[in-house]
């Protein structure tokens, strides 16, 4: 007998062979409901919760990182008193621990979301991220963004739209 799609009724033919003299073994009709995975719904949700924060947090962390070591100019490694020196003045500083914060919320949401989703859905899907980079870039550092640039990540972006139209999970849920 055939196995029906998930989620779907089917039809499957079942041949009786308990069937008396006539020698007919006409075909009969079963029809199979299987419920739909309950997950699939709530699958997508949390997925893209934990990609939203992933898109949020990590370029987030990086300005915060990249503002931080701005302040702190040049960092010579020669000598070695310089490194520590700049080191200590990295380090002390309340924004690089507020960017180490985000990155580590990153890497739990990037860590959660593989753990639900293919890699294959995650990383394009976080691509997104390029695109809030570009704007923190403009707005809290005063970079200059090409229309080349602009165009690029509008590609990017355009493409991830095109991931978030496939189910999150292809492959087995491994138990």
């Amino acid at each position: 007998m055939r196995k029906p799609a998930a989620g779907r009724p089917s039809a499957a033919f079942v041949y009786d062979d308990n069937k008396e003299a006539s020698g007919l073994n006409s075909p009969t009709i079963e029809t199979q409901e299987k419920a739909a995975p309950p997950a699939f719904t709530q699958l997508h949700f949390k997925t893209y919760i934990l990609i939203g924060i992933m898109v949020v947090t990590g370029p987030v962390g990086n300005l915060l990182l990249a503002k931080s070591t701005k302040h702190v100019g040049e960092i010579k490694v020669w000598p070695l008193t310089d490194l520590f020196g700049a080191f200590f003045r990295i380090f002390s500083s309340s924004t690089i621990w507020a960017g180490i914060a985000c990155l580590l919320a990153f890497l739990v949401a990037y860590m959660l979301a593989l753990s639900m989703a293919d890699y294959s859905f995650v990383q394009p899907a976080a691509a997104l991220g390029y695109g809030v980079v570009a704007v923190l870039g403009v707005f809290f550092l005063g970079e200059k963004v090409t229309p080349l640039h602009w165009a690029g990540i509008a590609v990017i972006c355009l493409g991830v739209s095109f991931v978030r139209n496939t189910h999150p999970r292809t492959t087995e849920n491994p138990d």
